[in-house]
């Protein structure tokens, strides 16, 4: 089961604890620093970890990540017009059908599906998430509240894998 790691900064003692399975992706919205995205980038190629950069696909193809991640309110087009190289990986997130209907037109490979156990206003909850994940062609990813307690339960879904922030600390 793939593991995704939402971070915010650059920590290599956050990423050595990481098995070689995890996927980083780097999720500053507010204003990212350039120099830390390539940091991350050469240490992540070193360690043997995918990278990607969160909601900025141009900038992921110009500094040749392995991929994007495109958040559930990004409805935008414009990457599709782009040249992407074969193995570039695009995820998206959504809380809903609609928002599972646009990142299927936004052409993502897997979807990010929440909340699948954190209580908050997009709860699912473990049934409502495995009957909104059937209707999807594509692989379904879980997100929100997944802890050691509850990553048993996550094997009752059909997801791919499971992402989070507070899991990998």
């Amino acid at each position: 089961m793939l593991k995704y790691y939402f971070i915010n900064r650059f920590d290599t003692n956050l990423i050595k604890r990481q098995d070689k399975g995890t996927i980083f992706i780097y999720r500053n919205y507010k204003n990212y620093n350039l120099n830390e995205v390539l940091k991350l980038k050469k240490y992540c190629k070193k360690k043997g970890h995918k990278c990607l950069l969160s909601n900025d696909v141009k900038s992921a193809i110009n500094l040749n990540l392995d991929g994007v991640y495109i958040p559930s309110f990004n409805r935008n087009f414009k990457h599709l017009a782009y040249s992407i190289r074969k193995n570039f990986l695009i995820l998206g997130s959504a809380h809903n059908l609609k928002e599972i209907k646009t990142k299927e037109l936004q052409g993502v490979n897997k979807i990010f599906l929440s909340s699948i156990f954190k209580k908050n206003k997009n709860y699912l909850g473990l049934n409502k998430f495995k009957l909104i994940s059937k209707i999807s062609k594509k692989k379904v990813v879980a997100l929100g509240g997944i802890t050691n307690k509850n990553l048993k339960l996550l094997k009752l879904t059909n997801c791919s894998g499971f992402a989070g922030i507070s899991f990998f600390e």
